[in-house]
């Protein structure tokens, strides 16, 4: 029976980090909402595989069964294969995916998909080398390859993550259409999210996605709503699809959530913008809690979702 929270949101999709280190630097991640130190960041301890398995198991047998591996980057653990077939054998998972930036993903792609990988989001604020690079420290050359190698492999769908930035990459959103045009790829537009982002720097690069979306619909043979992912829109273009999402600062983001996440240091955080209500589950595994105790854990915490824009 799915979980439903107070707000009669159900809970279908659990966010696992996986680890807190990162090969890129860019400004603008939001860190799926974790407070990390900078003095900390990349040196914290991981969780087990075998603790990553488990919470993925009791998310699975209370019906949560779309799973999503993120970060930092989560190709940066050497045992990733590992954790992937694992959570793939789990009975009841539905869908399993990883966010990544890319640039190693030319070397790991063919495997993750043996061990069972379903999904890839790549990154890709920009095609312009010079722009990417001062974005994120990485050389653009390996974030295509990666998703060249993603799509080589047979993932289905491959979505190309682009989060706009006033006065950056505005005016690179049609060269990014054809590139996933000609790359199979679906294309993801990304309102910058007010987390984990100075404020500043908010102010001075957040742009709403109101333009792109009314040149969408008019480009669009179909146009199609995510009931289940924030009520985000799909827009069907005779050769491309883009999807467009909006952030905490529109209303049906919150209204539809079904998502939980957990943190790379082992906690249930029951929303990216809130850090005041988050559930330890790593340590009661740690001490021995049995399947049942859990259970209750993650029914906590999905009774503490609600809608950030109504907790504000």
């Amino acid at each position: 029976m799915v979980l439903t929270d107070n707000c009669g949101r159900p809970l279908l999709n659990l966010r696992i980090s996986i680890t807190q280190r990162c090969n890129l630097r860019c400004d603008y991640c939001h860190k799926e909402g974790e407070e990390i130190p900078s003095c900390s960041r990349g040196t914290a301890e991981e969780m087990t595989v075998d603790e990553i398995i488990r919470i993925a198991r009791i998310a699975v047998s209370l019906d949560i069964g779309r799973i999503k591996l993120t970060g930092g980057e989560p190709l940066m653990r050497k045992d990733l294969c590992e954790i992937v077939k694992r959570i793939a054998a789990i009975p009841g998972v539905k869908d399993l995916s990883i966010t990544t930036n890319g640039t190693m993903l030319g070397f790991q792609a063919k495997e993750l998909r043996a061990c069972g990988l379903k999904r890839v989001n790549v990154s890709l604020p920009t095609l312009n080398p010079d722009v990417y690079h001062k974005l994120t420290s990485g050389r653009i050359e390996n974030a295509l390859e990666g998703v060249k190698a993603a799509v080589a492999a047979g993932f289905n769908p491959v979505k190309l993550n682009m989060v706009i930035l006033a006065g950056v990459n505005v005016e690179s959103v049609p060269e990014m259409m054809d590139f996933a045009r000609q790359t199979g790829t679906i294309l993801q537009l990304i309102e910058l999210d007010p987390v984990n982002v100075d404020g500043s720097y908010f102010s001075v690069y957040h742009k709403f996605l109101n333009d792109h979306e009314k040149m969408l619909r008019q480009k669009a043979v179909k146009v199609e709503t995510r009931r289940r992912m924030h009520n985000r829109r799909i827009y069907h273009l005779p050769d491309v699809t883009v999807e467009v999402v909006h952030p905490t600062e529109n209303g049906e983001f919150c209204a539809h959530c079904t998502r939980l996440r957990v943190t790379s240091d082992g906690k249930l955080k029951t929303c990216l913008m809130r850090n005041d209500n988050l559930v330890d589950v790593l340590t009661p595994i740690r001490q021995g809690a049995s399947d049942k105790e859990l259970k209750k854990l993650f029914m906590h915490a999905n009774h503490l979702r609600e809608p950030y824009n109504q907790s504000k």
